[in-house]
């Protein structure tokens, strides 16, 4: 009877180990799946993009590749040193899977036909393709190559809709207009250094998207979204306007309207908090997040995520 009363003990005590050894198993075999990603850029965005990948990566699927600041200074104190690219050229150095850029559209241009041979790419600075000969070439290189060139829409609310709608030939007019505190915008040839507080709400631009992004390329990533998910009017075709407005110190406003046929129009307002100065609201951060968890491959095609 006493050996009998052992044996269940000891049975327990082989299978626990044997659920530890299964647990080690998969959570090395998950990370060998894990999709390996690289940030290219480390402000506001990138950290935030870095951290959540080291919090959430291993439940999410991801893993950092590496992670490039053009002041590479600023990340010794944050990241291992082997996650750390000093020369965005020798991005090819790292297996890496998707490439996502998060710093300003100069990039999307110098790299972003060379990302596509090697990993999909994230483009968090849509401006960029507001120049034609720039947008083409990146497609062909996705269609080329089979990977995805990822847009995310960022702010941009029913962005899906809208490329439903230009797929199937309904849309007829689109139109973003974006509101923010004059601290929020960064605008080339000085267009908005003379504001004062308490101006109130001034126009800056009303006009087509394509001449809208050399001005605020920064600012205006929204309207880019949305013209690459209207690509039969594309940036040409798409009106945006931008308005500085000194009561909107604690977020921004986002309108969007869309005409379709026969009368057919959605109007959409977003309000999205955001502190005094920030290019990017709040809530854009986590839906940045959500874009990430989508680039897992689609083909050789422009996705907007």
């Amino acid at each position: 009877m006493h050996f009998n009363l052992l044996y269940p003990t000891v049975s327990r005590v082989q299978t626990t180990e044997g659920e530890i050894d299964g647990h080690r198993a998969e959570r090395e075999n998950m990370a060998d799946k894990a999709l390996k990603v690289g940030i290219v850029g480390y402000g506001h965005l990138g950290q935030f993009l870095v951290e959540k990948i080291q919090k959430e990566g291993p439940e999410a699927g991801l893993r950092l590749a590496f992670v490039w600041n053009r002041n590479a200074d600023k990340l010794t104190d944050s990241l291992p040193k082997e996650l750390i690219l000093h020369d965005l050229s020798d991005f090819t150095r790292r297996d890496t899977d998707v490439i996502v850029e998060v710093c300003h559209p100069m990039i999307v241009k110098e790299f972003g036909v060379k990302f596509l041979p090697h990993a999909h790419f994230l483009v968090g600075s849509p401006s960029a393709l507001s120049d034609p000969q720039l947008e083409q070439d990146l497609r062909t290189a996705a269609k080329k190559h089979g990977k995805t060139l990822y847009v995310a829409s960022g702010a941009l609310w029913g962005g899906q809709d809208i490329q439903k709608m230009n797929d199937s030939g309904t849309l007829r007019a689109l139109s973003i207009r974006m509101s923010k505190h004059p601290s929020c915008f960064r605008l080339t040839g000085g267009l908005l250094s003379d504001w004062t507080e308490g101006e109130g709400r001034r126009v800056l631009y009303h006009g087509s998207v394509a001449e809208l992004c050399p001005i605020a390329p920064n600012n205006v990533n929204t309207m880019a979204a949305a013209a690459i998910a209207a690509s039969k009017l594309g940036f040409k075709g798409v009106t945006g306007e931008i308005v500085s407005d000194t009561a909107l110190s604690d977020y921004h406003i986002v309108e969007v309207e869309v005409t379709g046929p026969d009368g057919f129009t959605v109007k959409t307002v977003r309000q999205n908090p955001a502190k005094l100065g920030a290019v990017t609201g709040n809530a854009t951060y986590n839906s940045f997040w959500s874009s990430l968890l989508v680039c897992k491959g689609h083909g050789g095609k422009v996705y907007l995520c």
